[in-house]
């Protein structure tokens, strides 16, 4: 294949692949980050910071670079890069690659109930404890502002963006974390329900595990489709067996 390679995200597999791809000699890499993390890791190959400007924006970038492949390695919950990426690909004929990391399961004593987004697992909340972790990010928190009866232990990365509810205790920390300290965590703040997307990977895991030894329910969001017709990879050597290299 020709040389080079767009990565978009800034997900550990993301990194992962760069690293991967820039140690391939004659590949050049480019990764790219929206931005949202004012600190973010150490990248190998070259690095481009902010958005595209919709699916012609990227396609147009893809054109002026010389983009061989472009993999879309962003957090599963990015739709709408992801949509762009797929419809910029088609445009352009350049081949893309969709990489996911599996979606955790429930297993044997796991107290899950589903929900399709933030709003729907707002919803379910009042009927399942007054005591939440809510671990879902700093974007889109809105979707609990009005759910005034409850308290909230946000945790994230960095600060989470208003509105929020209003009896809320904000949590900056970055996994991973581990069994221990998240039990250690979940009854130190008398937490009674916990709230995640289905992230997938081990960094966050934990919190899972501890729930289930605390017998604590869990709410979890469920990822959005792919775009019709993609099927994603669930790792960086699958990723690299679809790009050839």
């Amino acid at each position: 294949m020709s040389s080079h390679v767009l990565v978009l995200g800034g997900t550990t597999e993301a990194r992962e692949l760069a690293a991967e791809l820039a140690a391939r000699p004659g590949v050049r890499v480019t990764s790219s980050l929206a931005g949202r993390v004012s600190r973010p890791g150490a990248l190998e190959g070259d690095v481009r910071i902010g958005g595209f400007g919709g699916a012609e924006g990227l396609a147009e970038w893809l054109r002026e670079h010389g983009v061989a492949a472009v993999v879309d390695a962003t957090h599963p919950f990015a739709s709408g890069i992801t949509a762009n990426a797929t419809r910029a690909a088609a445009v352009t004929g350049v081949p893309a690659v969709v990489l996911r990391r599996p979606g955790w399961r429930p297993g044997p004593g796991d107290r899950w109930h589903s929900a399709a987004s933030l709003t729907e697992a707002a919803v379910l909340l009042p009927a399942l404890g007054r005591r939440v972790f809510l671990t879902t990010g700093r974007l889109g928190l809105a979707a609990f502002a009005d759910l005034a009866e409850l308290h909230f232990l946000v945790r994230s990365v960095e600060a989470p963006e208003p509105p929020l509810p209003p009896d809320t205790d904000i949590l900056l920390a970055r996994g991973p974390f581990t069994v221990g300290g998240e039990r250690a965590l979940l009854r130190a703040h008398g937490i009674d329900v916990l709230v995640t997307k289905d992230s997938g990977g081990d960094a966050t895991a934990a919190k899972l595990t501890a729930a289930r030894d605390l017998g604590l329910p869990v709410v979890v969001v469920r990822r959005p489709p792919l775009p019709v017709g993609v099927t994603a990879v669930p790792d960086v050597a699958s990723a690299l067996a679809r790009l050839g290299v």
